[in-house]
């Protein structure tokens, strides 16, 4: 029997909170339905973390620094693993690339009014998880030949 290697693709996103407590979502054109957290799929050889920070360049123009992993969530029909982080703002102010995303904004969301903006079961639960996070799950990146190095480590404990 020839083995075959699995095919999934991996997804990131990030969870950020302004200085007043609102939460950055946006709207893309292929889920116009629903507000959802900026992320996007990484790509061959990328790291996690610097897919989750390229992506919530690209989509809302805002540089982040991320704290943790709050949580690892797979699509089974899809077959996309993904993987949701919390961030702090660093720099930039809301650009979007109007080919992908119809909308970016800063939204006050809470468990009582988050299914009026993020209609779709599967963000509520990754949204809902990071917005309750209060510790996070580490994550590092790793270069593993010729030798050992350890390119980055996340383990941001709140």
């Amino acid at each position: 029997m020839e083995y075959t290697a699995p095919q999934h693709g991996v997804s990131v996103s990030a969870y950020m909170q302004n200085a007043e407590g609102e939460v950055l979502l946006l709207r893309t054109h292929w889920r116009s339905d629903t507000w959802e957290l900026p992320g996007g799929n990484v790509e061959e050889g990328e790291a996690l973390d610097a897919a989750a920070c390229r992506e919530y360049m690209e989509e809302t123009g805002i540089a982040i620094r991320l704290l943790g992993i709050t949580g690892v969530y797979y699509n089974a029909t899809k077959r996309v693993l993904s993987v949701v982080f919390r961030a702090e703002y660093v720099s930039g102010n809301i650009r979007i690339q109007p080919e992908e995303v119809l909308e970016a904004k800063f939204i006050r969301i809470d468990e009582s009014n988050i299914g009026q903006y993020v209609t779709r079961p599967l963000a509520r639960s990754r949204t809902l998880d990071a917005m309750r996070a209060t510790c996070f799950v580490p994550y590092e990146t790793w270069e593993a030949a010729p030798t050992y190095n350890l390119l980055g480590r996340l383990d941001n404990h709140r």
